[in-house]
């Protein structure tokens, strides 16, 4: 079992999605909200729906500001939103602000979001989780999205 959460991590850590610098520097109640994050943003980069659904509850919602305007859906349909591609993706959060409250948490964190290792876009991810069953699941997303970025 301890090789399997080990493998993790060290998965988790190889995609830079959260740079292994912050994760240490994360106390470990931190280090417990961010892995749902890390591993939302895994399940994305692999177009695994399943993996996806895994952290987050279904019913939640995603509030996504794109050009001046707001697209809902909740985190199951964003799920099926992620098709499969030979395009590779990946989004990136740096310097976290987490917040922790009994059984809530948010996460408000600048992003880069890559397709095939460039910067397509970038803004600010907020992220809601809920402690239930013992472990952190992702309730709710929202974030902007930008284009003038800084090139990675």
């Amino acid at each position: 079992m301890h090789r399997v959460a080990r493998n993790l991590v060290l998965s988790c850590l190889s995609t830079l999605a959260i740079v292994p610098s912050l994760v240490m520097a994360a106390n470990p109640t931190e280090q417990a909200v961010l892995a749902p994050i890390q591993a939302l943003f895994d399940g994305m980069a692999r177009y695994d729906k399943n993996a996806i659904l895994a952290e987050v509850q279904p019913e939640g919602s995603v509030a996504l500001l794109r050009e001046g305007k707001v697209v809902r859906m909740t985190l199951a349909q964003f799920a099926d939103h992620i098709k499969p591609s030979k395009d590779r993706i990946e989004e990136r959060i740096h310097d976290p602000d987490v917040r922790i409250d009994d059984d809530i948490a948010m996460v408000w964190a600048p992003y880069e979001f890559l397709l095939n290792g460039k910067v397509v876009h970038c803004g600010t991810d907020v992220i809601n989780l809920v402690h239930e069953n013992q472990r952190w699941v992702i309730s709710g997303i929202a974030d902007n999205s930008r284009n003038n970025c800084p090139s990675s």
